[in-house]
């Protein structure tokens, strides 16, 4: 197991995250809102946000020099590094979110062991201390360094035990690598084992997707296309690499809506068969499209169709809210899924916050 003096060696250097470079002057404008309470059905919801971004100011000193402080300095001067301090408390309470879901987007998978330990450790306290700072409105994902999925494993345990981490956030690929691959499998049974949720949020889409020429020109597809197109790359070989097969029991969600993937499962079914020389992995349990079922994914779909379309091709019982803060992609969030015609009560209860209690098991 990792060395508990490892993890914390770092930890006079930590910040309670509420420092922001370039942030501006939204912040210090910011007044404390009425926080809007969401009822339904005669019952209180505790609507829980499970995609949302930070970024650790600390980290810096420590890749300083290296080739991942660019991306480090990207998050923390956008919107990613929007901080976890009053302003955005005040926006939660605006929208009606009750608990945030903190996530770090993966910059640090190029980085030797060493180093991605002491990334790991500066970031994972500072998650730590950033949902300490807000009793009962936030929860942390391990940034684990799933280049070495040994360690990750450690992490992810070291994470959920001793720092109160709910999951982890993962990127849909390490360096071009599948997450799929055999090689992550100490990883996967660590987070099957731990009950743990895996958060899969897309990183460098153009370049893991292979369509940085094809994106090029107006309408920020490198995100718009490549992002969504990410996710649904890596869940499907989840599914044909007999990845959720081999862990029936992971809890693992997709950012986005889970990409394309849940809007055409049913052609993954029919693959196979028009195609069976493209199809040499290990023999599936069930067909394709079923192990939906058994994935996650968050609501940032936009319409009240797609979130209708997503509950009726997968279940209500596997959506949350994702609201992507605080890249502003939505606006009412919650009344994004209030608002969607034909849902039940009890699934807009599920969906706003009783899917994701359950599985990061807040306390009631």
């Amino acid at each position: 197991m990792i060395n508990r003096r490892g993890f914390l060696r770092h930890a006079a250097a930590v910040t309670t995250g509420v420092v922001c470079v370039g942030c501006g002057l939204r912040h210090a404008a910011a007044q404390p809102a009425t926080r809007r309470e969401i009822v339904v059905g005669g019952r209180r919801v505790r609507p829980v946000d499970v995609h949302a971004h930070c970024a650790v100011p600390a980290v810096l000193d420590v890749v300083k020099g290296t080739a991942m402080e660019r991306d480090a300095k990207r998050q923390l001067e956008g919107n990613l590094g929007f901080p976890v301090a009053a302003a955005r408390v005040a926006d939660m309470d605006k929208d009606g979110i009750d608990v945030q879901a903190l996530s770090i987007n993966a910059f640090w998978y190029g980085a030797e062991r060493d180093l991605a330990r002491r990334i790991f450790d500066v970031q994972s306290v500072n998650v730590a201390q950033m949902c300490k700072a807000f009793p009962g409105r936030f929860v942390g994902y391990a940034p684990v360094t799933l280049q070495f999925p040994e360690l990750a494993a450690e992490q992810l345990e070291y994470g959920m035990k001793e720092l109160g981490l709910v999951g982890a956030a993962i990127g849909g690929n390490v360096e071009g690598e599948e997450i799929a691959s055999a090689r992550f499998d100490p990883f996967w049974k660590k987070a099957e084992e731990l009950q743990a949720l895996v958060f899969i949020h897309p990183q460098t889409a153009p370049q893991s997707t292979g369509i940085t020429k094809r994106i090029q020109g107006s309408g920020a597809l490198g995100n718009v296309i490549g992002n969504p197109l990410e996710t649904s790359i890596a869940l499907a070989h989840l599914i044909f690499e007999g990845t959720l097969d081999k862990f029936p029991n992971l809890k693992v969600c997709g950012a986005h809506g889970g990409g394309y993937l849940p809007s055409y499962a049913a052609r993954m079914d029919h693959g196979c068969s028009v195609f069976p020389d493209q199809c040499r992995g290990p023999k599936l349990k069930k067909k394709p499209s079923e192990y939906l079922k058994q994935l996650y994914f968050d609501t940032l779909v936009f319409t009240g169709e797609g979130l209708r379309h997503l509950v009726t091709e997968h279940g209500a019982s596997q959506l949350m809210i994702g609201t992507d803060y605080a890249v502003p992609w939505v606006k009412g969030p919650v009344d994004h899924v209030l608002n969607t015609p034909a849902l039940t009560d009890e699934q807009r209860i599920a969906i706003l916050g009783g899917n994701a209690a359950k599985l990061i098991k807040l306390p009631a």
